[in-house]
C-alpha cells in the first residue's frame, strides 16, 4: 500500500495544527491537511522558478534529518519489511531500536 493511501486512512488521528512536510509523492495533501508542505514538481512545459527551487531546497533540508533516521531504522528491517510478529510488541521493538540508534549517536560524539 502506498504511504499516501495509508495516510488518508489514518488522517483522523492527526491534529490539524501539526505541520506536515511530505515528499513529492504526496501531491494533493494540501486539499486534505491544510497545514502541510510538499515540494513543487517541474514539467517540460513549466520549469520551476528560482523561488520554487529555493522553497524545495528548504523543505528538503528540513526533511533530511528524519529521512536519515528512517533509513537507519530500516537497517533493522522493522520498517522495511512486513512485520510478522505480535502487534503488541511492535511499539516496544521500535522503541528499543530507536534507543539503540540514539545510543549509537551519543557514542559518536
Amino acid at each position: 500500500m502506498h504511504d499516501f493511501k495509508l495516510f488518508k486512512r489514518t488522517l483522523k488521528g492527526i491534529n490539524r495544527r501539526i505541520k506536515i512536510q511530505a515528499d513529492s509523492g504526496y501531491q494533493g495533501i494540501k486539499k486534505i491537511h491544510e497545514n502541510s508542505e510538499t515540494p513543487k514538481k517541474s514539467s517540460k512545459k513549466k520549469p520551476l522558478t528560482q523561488e520554487e527551487k529555493d522553497n524545495n531546497r528548504r523543505i528538503s533540508s528540513e526533511r533530511i534529518l528524519i529521512e536519515n533516521i528512517n533509513a537507519k531504522i530500516k537497517v533493522w528491517k522493522i520498517m522495511a519489511n512486513r512485520y510478522r510478529n505480535r502487534r503488541k510488541r511492535h511499539g516496544l521493538r521500535m522503541s528499543l531500536i530507536c534507543g539503540l540508534y540514539n545510543y549509537e549517536l551519543n557514542q559518536k560524539r
